[in-house]
């Protein structure tokens, strides 16, 4: 644990130096920090996802600092520091598990997880469930969260099979616009209604549907590779390759999974 700690305060004094020396450092706000912030979490999402154990090493580091950096420009604006932030989230935790530092009692991980958004709820003081709820998070990701917060304040699905039956309903309505020819907006609604029942079926069976998705663009990525690779040996350019020449080696591609 020292060693942790030594080394914590080692990266705080790393900080201090170069907000005082780097013109690159001194350079920086939290407006700036904040395009790189964003990337840093894809670097680090696409790392699990690889379940890359060195590379995920390194970008919690690089996110290390991003949080360290912030605390300090708070700081120079004297509106907090790194102490503050570190014992906001000790006493976040402590009274978010009142199962653990309390005498409550829960029997699963997703009673934990309602509680949870219960108390979360009551700390702010938030006049809707759902207002906690970023507006800039991407639609899928925001669509996941929308539902978890309504799940855990009892508006929810008895089981999954009763979701399963939605996304069927909205797939047939979406069919039925579609072949009726209906405008832009109606198909668009309906293809809204049906990704949102889809990603409610994913959660209700416990699948994140953004790390399902990602996963499914990289197999993609890698059999289209393969393809372009073999046309590439066979100096034929994809486009006067036949559709079922494509489906051969798109299958071939499979193999090598």
């Amino acid at each position: 644990m020292e060693e942790k700690i030594a080394a914590f305060g080692r990266l705080l004094g790393i900080m201090d130096e170069l907000r005082a020396k780097c013109p690159w450092d001194k350079k920086q706000t939290m407006e700036s920090l904040r395009y790189l912030t964003i990337e840093e979490m894809y670097e680090l999402s696409s790392a699990v996802l690889e379940k890359d154990m060195e590379m995920i090493k390194k970008e919690l580091g690089d996110l290390m600092l991003h949080l360290v950096f912030y605390s300090k420009i708070a700081s120079e604006k004297q509106a907090f520091d790194i102490l503050d932030v570190l014992n906001n989230i000790i006493e976040k935790l402590i009274h978010r598990h009142p199962h653990i530092f309390g005498d409550v009692q829960v029997k699963d991980a997703k009673e934990v997880h309602d509680n949870w958004e219960k108390i979360k709820l009551k700390e702010k003081g938030n006049y809707s469930v759902l207002s906690g709820v970023p507006t800039s998070l991407p639609a899928m990701v925001k669509a996941y969260r929308i539902q978890e917060k309504a799940s855990g304040v009892g508006f929810d699905w008895e089981n999954a099979e009763q979701v399963w039956e939605k996304v069927l309903e909205e797939m047939e309505e979406l069919r039925q616009v579609v072949e009726r020819r209906d405008s832009h907006s109606r198909k668009e609604h309906e293809l809204g209604d049906l990704l949102f029942s889809i990603i409610n079926y994913a959660r209700t069976i416990e699948v994140n549907p953004e790390d399902a998705l990602e996963r499914t663009n990289r197999k993609f990525i890698k059999r289209f590779s393969y393809l372009e690779e073999i046309a590439k040996g066979l100096n034929k350019p994809l486009h006067e390759m036949t559709l079922a020449e494509m489906d051969g080696y798109w299958n071939e591609a499979k193999k090598f999974e």
